[in-house]
């Protein structure tokens, strides 16, 4: 947000807009809560940040209705994490990307949620064959250990020193997560693995889905959501948390809907036992 707005004070002074997405989640600081579409969080700790028009995700005319002259921007999840595990469509992507080239904007990917190998790529942009030109990374990039990234291209790079900084930006412990963890993504064959580990989750969901009369699931890679059909997520969660011998942690972003990101190295046979522990409980439900 700060890198775009900085961008369009040099280029286009007075623009500060940036256009995001119903349903998508960004943050929980004051502006990127703002800039999330998060059912809710208009009215939690108002006023908000303005300068974040809403469009629909996979509505190129949503978008371009939000197009002003202060428009510096528009920013999305590849993958809509929290507002149910939602993908863009391969033609909207293309068709943003084409667009805010038309009318020079920056196209902004958070990939803090979908991106480090989640889906399969390294990158979940990267499904769609587009490239952005700003892009945020978090929580898989540090295995587990608190780490962020922002990314940009050398046109956008405009930030000079004391601009944007942090207590622990640059920790060397830190980095040096990160970087074992590049290492392990970047090794032969494991993001294939993600890819086939991921066609497994899905097939056992459906397979339940054909069981229990579920309305269906979605996703990308190790980035899945079993669609309920009624809103027994949190009784699920619940029913999972303290199932015996061994319980589950799952987790509910919506009422009707559960969401499934588990360790990008997961075995085989972690995926069946989970599947098959959540058959458990759905008979118990049933």
């Amino acid at each position: 947000i700060k890198l775009a707005r900085k961008w369009w004070q040099i280029h286009k002074g007075g623009a500060y807009e940036i256009i995001t997405f119903d349903h998508s989640f960004h943050g929980r600081t004051l502006a990127t809560m703002s800039a999330s579409g998060k059912p809710g969080w208009d009215t939690l700790f108002a006023p908000q940040v303005p300068g974040f028009p809403k469009a629909d995700l996979n509505d190129i005319e949503s978008v371009k209705r939000c197009i002003t002259d202060k428009t510096v921007a528009v920013m999305l999840e590849p993958v809509q994490g929290e507002g149910g595990v939602i993908p863009a469509d391969d033609a909207f992507m293309k068709e943003l990307r084409q667009l805010t080239k038309e009318r020079n904007l920056l196209l902004i990917v958070d990939e803090v949620q979908a991106g480090f190998g989640r889906t399969g790529k390294l990158f979940a942009y990267q499904h769609f064959g587009i490239e952005p030109d700003i892009m945020t990374l978090g929580k898989g990039i540090g295995g587990g250990v608190p780490l962020a990234a922002l990314l940009c291209t050398d046109a956008v790079a405009c930030f000079v020193p004391g601009d944007q900084g942090g207590t622990y930006n640059g920790n060397a412990l830190m980095t040096a997560v990160g970087i074992s963890v590049i290492e392990q993504l970047m090794a032969p064959g494991f993001l294939d693995s993600v890819i086939e580990k991921g066609r497994l989750l899905q097939s056992e969901l459906l397979k339940l889905c054909s069981e229990f009369g579920l309305q269906g699931e979605r996703g990308k890679g190790l980035l899945r959501a079993l669609m309920l059909g009624r809103d027994i997520g949190a009784s699920l969660v619940e029913l999972a948390r303290e199932h015996e011998p061994q319980g589950l942690l799952i987790n509910s972003p919506k009422p009707d809907l559960l969401r499934f990101m588990p360790a990008l190295n997961v075995t085989e046979e972690e995926i069946l036992t989970m599947c098959t522990t959540l058959r458990v409980l759905l008979k118990k439900l049933n």
